[in-house]
């Protein structure tokens, strides 16, 4: 078969140049289109379900959320496991999928098992599916701020409420409808409102609950359409609006009446503009900002995306207003042009490398040359190979290929033709006609094809098992084997169809076969060196023995790991403080740190941070705790430029030391992404522990702890806070409650209004839309006292009249007590 198809390919020479041509341009083609990426994307298939659960606490959403999610999702087609997290105030459960699974597959089975859960959710309690994205997701993240003496139309400062909004109505709709994004997440700065914070002493001598104002907005802003009518012939749409517009609208609205006077919201609570009580915050260089990230959707090209969102960015901030400007912070097309251009330097120089030694040792520049072109070629083959099956460029992918591999079946074929037809001329002593030409290269490549072929299939035999890898393993090392073998198959087939094709047609009629002074040097000294080699067999053979056994004795003593760890160029910090920290004193003392940094390292050329779970909470931490983001400048740029990145490291891990109150566990952007969605945590290493008693698990989790520091290498052990979360609990006195005639969920809905607002409603302003909140004021939501003073409402079943009752005889406060965060 292979003699038919070299035949061939010699007497149609010019159909097989055309047809290589042609394949050249459908892999430029496809270049163009290729995945482009610094690392592969080794996230497993998974779903992340989140849901909001404002005012429960860790176990209370635990049980009453994120079992009955959990539980819902066993038996799903394809399921591999499920791992959940629970907070105050959040639950999120993770659906893992076994690999190959389609993801939207997935996310419709999901929504479905998520609608049987909703039955035995609480009340108000929706769940939400994360981002279609991965552990690669996040590749582009900005902060909004406004310039030193910006100032609004009406003359004031911005505030940290405006940037907000500025991010969430202007910034966020427009980066969304960019190709390739899936979702936009905020944290930082304060979600405005329309905030209703009554007074209790006036709703108690009104006689005003919160009950009664909830209700009150309720039907008081809303628009009604009413069909329409018809006069003199034309149609009239009929309407009747009724939203309130401003803040003279709601505080106008009507509660009750009192002898004939009516009392509205203003008499009994301040009306004005608020904002929410968040539960992230972000920061830069030492200062609080509003930080905006993009996710990517998954399967796309993440330096493409990144390229088109940075230029939308240009565009949207010449839309903002004066004084207010977006600055990126973070840009994964830097890291994925650095790892690229170190792929493309080392490829291309090893191209270069091989093309001069081809020429030095074949002694023939057009033979050195056809040969050469089996490298861009079989690249070119390759790229298709990569899109068709989507597979990622990067550095494990790239990375592998070995050009002096690639082009040894061409060299083999090119040498063979070119002593042949340099034999054959001086064996007939003059040029040789082109059927003489044609036949000798003809032979030579048939000589030649057992030893190609035998060649390249024992190299890509040895790739063959990696295929056989599955999970992180499989995803790692799977790009790498397939570009490999198809770089392979590539230069193999060029080296049947076109190489004996190229020489046949650029081979010219005279050709010798001469050894240059290398070839001629090096046959000098091999010859001797090989007879003395062969005369001592048993001495060679024993040392080479020797040698083996003690190689081997020295790689039972080296370490291990899966994969070189990236050089990601910056690094990541996740600061620690001790649970019950607020978000305030975790914000104040992150820009301690990032002040600290900025100040003692001038290679440091930014520090950001996110404290606490953003609006999408696909990374959820605590109050306590902060991811920290240490961008370095140019090593150019640096005060030392012969300063490693780790002598770096190691001097901002001595200072932040120094720093008190927090602990830090100390990793990069992406690995510490990749970590925590494919095992839970951010470490490289983690011990999980199950059971059902938290004390036990606790005490256990610190003698394993006590047990890892001790190995040698292990650094940054650490047991996860599960304890110590400061709770104020309020505890019903049920017999007294049902004296009055009054449920349990009265009291608390009255506890929750006040303590935590309710959403009463939605103004809008233009596009624009915020919540109407109800709840007591920032000065009385920390007075305990204050509780007791609310009024209730009374059921008219107890003989009464309705009205209200005082709280005090309803409840005790408990002192503060640790619970889980």
């Amino acid at each position: 078969m292979f003699e038919k198809l070299i035949r061939a390919a010699i007497e149609h020479r010019w159909l097989v140049l055309l047809a290589v041509i042609g394949m050249a341009a459908v892999g430029v083609f496809n270049y163009q289109k290729l995945p482009i990426d610094a690392v592969p994307d080794i996230t497993n298939v998974q779903v992340q379900i989140n849901t909001q659960a404002p005012g429960y606490s860790p176990l209370e959403t635990e049980q009453r959320v994120t079992y009955p999610i959990e539980t819902v999702m066993a038996g799903l087609p394809n399921l591999e496991q499920t791992r959940s997290l629970s907070r105050y105030g959040l639950s999120q459960v993770t659906v893992i999928f076994k690999d190959g699974t389609d993801i939207y597959f997935a996310r419709q089975l999901v929504n479905e098992r998520i609608q049987e859960a909703r039955e035995k959710l609480p009340s108000g309690i929706t769940p939400a599916l994360g981002p279609i994205s991965t552990g690669l997701g996040e590749i582009y993240l900005w902060t909004v701020e406004a310039k030193d003496g910006a100032k609004k139309p009406d003359g004031m400062p911005y505030t940290a409420t405006d940037l907000r909004e500025i991010q969430d109505w202007i910034i966020k709709p427009q980066l969304r409808n960019v190709p390739g994004v899936t979702e936009i997440n905020s944290i930082g700065g304060y979600a405005k409102e329309y905030q209703i914070s009554p007074i209790p002493e006036r709703l108690a001598s009104l006689g005003v609950t919160l009950q009664d104002i909830m209700t009150a907005l309720d039907r008081n802003n809303g628009n009604v359409g009413a069909g329409y009518i018809e006069k003199r012939g034309e149609q009239y749409l009929v309407r009747a609006p009724g939203q309130v517009k401003t803040l003279e609208d709601i505080g106008n609205v009507i509660l009750s009446s009192a002898g004939g006077v009516p009392i509205r919201v203003r008499d009994v609570a301040d009306v004005g503009l608020g904002r929410e009580l968040r539960t992230g915050a972000a920061t830069d260089n030492g200062r609080e900002v509003v930080l905006g990230t993009v996710f990517m959707l998954i399967g796309q090209n993440s330096r493409t995306v990144s390229q088109a969102v940075d230029k939308k960015m240009v565009e949207i901030n010449r839309s903002l207003p004066e004084g207010v400007h977006a600055v990126t912070v973070y840009d994964r097309t830097v890291l994925v042009d650095k790892a690229i251009s170190t792929v493309k330097k080392n490829l291309l120089e090893g191209a270069i490398l091989v093309i001069v030694i081809l020429f030095l040792f074949l002694g023939n520049i057009r033979a050195a040359i056809i040969t050469a072109t089996v490298i861009p070629l079989s690249m070119l083959f390759t790229f298709t190979g990569m899109v068709h099956y989507k597979v990622s460029a990067n550095l494990m992918s790239l990375g592998a290929l070995d050009f002096g591999i690639i082009i040894d079946g061409a060299v083999v074929i090119v040498e063979n033709c070119v002593r042949r037809l340099a034999h054959a001329q001086a064996h007939q002593g003059r040029p040789l006609t082109r059927a003489e030409r044609f036949h000798e290269v003809f032979l030579a490549s048939k000589e030649s094809r057992r030893a190609l072929l035998f060649g390249q299939l024992i190299i890509m035999v040895v790739y063959l098992p990696i295929f056989a890898l599955t999970g992180v393993e499989g995803k790692m090392f799977h790009p790498m084997a397939f570009t490999v073998v198809a770089a392979l198959v590539g230069a193999m087939i060029l080296s049947v169809t076109f190489i004996p094709a190229a020489v046949a047609l650029f081979i010219g009629q005279r050709v010798s076969e001469t050894e240059n002074f290398l070839v001629v040097q090096a046959k000098r000294w091999y010859g001797p060196l090989l007879d003395r080699v062969m005369a001592a067999k048993a001495v060679v053979l024993t040392a080479a023995g020797v040698a083996v056994v003690l190689c081997g004795l020295i790689a039972t003593r080296m370490g291990s790991e899966f994969v070189p760890s990236l050089n990601e160029g910056d690094f990541a910090i996740q600061a620690l403080r001790i649970p019950g920290t607020s978000l305030s004193q975790s914000v104040a003392m992150q820009q301690q740190l990032e002040a600290t940094l900025k100040a003692q390292f001038p290679e440091i050329d930014r520090v950001f941070a996110r404290t606490g779970t953003a609006e999408i909470a696909s990374d959820p931490m605590p109050p306590n705790a902060s991811d920290g983001y240490v961008m370095l400048k140019p090593m150019s740029d640096w005060p030392e430029p012969r300063k490693s990145r780790d002598e770096l490291l190691a001097a901002v891990q001595k200072a932040v030391d120094k720093v008190p109150g927090n602990n830090y566990e100390f990793s990069q952007p992406i690995q510490m992404r990749f970590n925590e969605l494919i095992s839970g945590v951010r470490s490289d290493v983690a011990v999980k522990i199950f059971g059902d008693d938290m004390d036990v698990l606790n005490k256990t989790g610190e003698e394993v702890s006590s047990m890892l520091q001790k190995i040698p290498g292990a650094s940054e052990v650490k047991v996860e806070q599960t304890t110590g979360l400061p709770m104020l609990t309020v505890n019903i006195d049920r017999q007294k409650a049902a004296r009055y005639g009054l449920n349990v969920a009265d009291i608390q809905d009255t506890v929750a209004t006040a303590i935590g607002g309710r959403e009463a409603g939605t103004l809008f302003e233009g596009d624009r839309r915020f919540d109407i909140l109800v709840r007591l004021p920032e000065s009385l939501r920390n007075d305990m006292e204050s509780m007791k003073r609310l009024p209730i409402p009374l059921p008219r079943a107890t003989g009464s009249t309705g009205g209200a009752e005082g709280r005090t005889n309803f409840i005790q406060l408990a002192e503060r007590q640790r619970a889980r965060p």
